[in-house]
């Protein structure tokens, strides 16, 4: 099996995953980058994976049906182009010989999903759109505060090994907020180094591994006193042992960072 990002619009992430012959795409918000590598790997695509209905990762989706006559998957609770197959929470779906898991994420959006196979060649591998980030957490344009923080504790509790997969280059911004919330963790200095090394040489932050996430990145650490403290320096009110009013004050926070 091969992961592959695929760069589209300014910093999204067309994710590909294929076994030599057949292929999936993740949230194809422009057809011509999947196209592209279809046919320069000369791969059949089986199937388009949505994980929420915004623009950026459905804009494809037409133009990439007509031309391969994949299936297309999505949230059921989201306008997603026609014809899709509706997913939710709970449900399974094999693709590319492949067992996944569908997670119903809300935040982002209401009916953001994510899907989790435990097994891709080895290890566990996360399509999770805009709720995670390396780093960081999409922003909560439909959701609550304490739906984005089930969302990502019930993603923080897979398998530390899990390669996550997420939509968007936010890595060195996710960073550097963290080491505002966290400046004496040495974890974050160390990734951020090592980051900034990989986009100088115009390689992809992506995938990143959840244990690593643990370590780093602030909204999956909101039950931490150092992180709770932070959130109340940008905000007295913030009660520091409430995990969701602190990742509350965190979102606030790195909105206007």
């Amino acid at each position: 099996m091969h992961l592959l990002p695929l760069p589209a619009f300014n910093d999204n992430y067309i994710w590909l995953l294929h076994d030599g012959q057949r292929a999936l795409v993740v949230d194809p918000g422009q057809a011509a980058p999947a196209l592209d590598a279809l046919r320069r790997l000369g791969l059949q695509l089986q199937a388009i994976v949505v994980t929420h209905h915004h623009g950026d990762h459905t804009g494809g989706v037409a133009e990439l049906r007509e031309a391969t006559g994949a299936r297309v998957y999505g949230p059921a609770t989201e306008d997603i182009p026609q014809p899709c197959q509706p997913m939710q929470g709970g449900n399974t779906l094999e693709l590319l010989g492949l067992q996944w898991q569908v997670i119903d994420v809300p935040g982002h959006t209401a009916g953001h999903i994510a899907y989790y196979c435990a097994d891709v060649a080895g290890q566990p591998v996360l399509f999770c759109g805009d709720t995670l980030f390396s780093g960081g957490c999409g922003r909560l344009f439909e959701g609550t505060p304490a739906q984005m923080h089930a969302s990502l504790s019930a993603l923080a509790a897979l398998p530390a090994q899990t390669r996550v997969c997420a939509a968007h280059e936010y890595t060195l911004s996710n960073l550097r907020f963290a080491q505002a919330v966290e400046p004496h963790n040495p974890d974050i200095a160390r990734y951020l180094a090592h980051c900034e090394q990989l986009r100088e040489r115009g390689a992809p932050t992506l995938p990143a591994q959840l244990g690593n996430e643990l370590r780093i990145n602030p909204f999956l650490r909101c039950s931490l006193a150092t992180v709770a403290r932070a959130a109340q320096q940008f905000d007295p009110s913030t009660p520091g042992s409430d995990p969701v009013a602190v990742f509350a004050a965190l979102r606030r926070w790195k909105n206007q960072f």
